[in-house]
């Protein structure tokens, strides 16, 4: 069954196309400036390349958040189009989910992490049981200082932070944690649209395509804005009535 997998939920721009547990094909690009333009005509060249036509394609899996809100939509839209132009499943994963599963071998909580800026991170808690991966914490968005508090609370320290924006992190993680292991493995830290696509075997396909947006996990901050300034207008205006 040949799977097509596609991540661009943050700078990384992964794709990738298997069938069972073969690879056929695979690229990872770090240096990507616009998913929009480079996505379409990255998934067509591998496909060319490996001699996999469209309607050879079973299912769609994508990255479905938290990350970068515009790589996100340009992710899930593309997803959403071929899966519903092929009439064939789609299937959504946590990109979070996808980075933690690079961690092969790790006994240990494995916390991926994600910059969601202002000291605050996309996380998650996952953990092996046997070869599945578990969720422990479901990914959320949270200060650095809760994430850590919680952690200190309910181990004992001896976890892996992975990740390629744990660097920006590891100084606090150690102060606070110093048993915490901070990600040496460099190609760990980045999405691999192959684990992408063997991760799918663990996940259920879409019910609805209409329905299946990204996992922002929080609103952009204009959105916050515009909601906040039109909540007070309606509360205003109810209690004139």
């Amino acid at each position: 069954m040949k799977t097509l997998a596609i991540d661009t939920s943050n700078q990384t721009l992964a794709i990738a196309v298997v069938d069972g547990h073969q690879i056929l094909g695979q690229s990872q690009t770090m240096a990507v400036k616009n998913h929009s333009t480079a996505l379409m005509p990255a998934i067509q060249q591998m496909m060319q390349t490996i001699n996999v036509k469209p309607s050879d394609l079973a299912q769609i899996v994508v990255a479905k958040g938290p990350g970068s809100y515009t790589g996100l939509r340009i992710g899930v839209t593309t997803a959403k189009t071929l899966a519903q132009t092929l009439a064939i499943p789609l299937i959504g994963v946590s990109s979070l989910k996808t980075v933690a599963a690079n961690c092969v071998g790790v006994s240990q909580w494995i916390i991926p992490l994600f910059d969601a800026r202002r000291n605050n991170v996309y996380t998650g808690v996952y953990q092996w049981q046997g070869d599945t991966l578990m969720t422990v914490i479901a990914d959320q968005h949270m200060s650095l200082s809760s994430l850590l508090a919680l952690l200190k609370k309910e181990t004992s320290g001896e976890v892996l932070f992975v990740g390629s924006d744990t660097a920006k992190f590891a100084a606090t993680i150690k102060e606070e944690m110093p048993l915490a292991v901070i990600n040496q493995v460099s190609v760990w830290d980045y999405p691999s649209a192959a684990v992408l696509a063997f991760l799918a075997d663990q996940e259920a396909p879409e019910a609805s395509l209409h329905a299946f947006v990204p996992s922002y996990l929080k609103l952009v901050e204009a959105e916050e804005n515009w909601l906040a300034t039109h909540e007070a207008g309606a509360d205003a205006y109810v209690e004139k009535i």
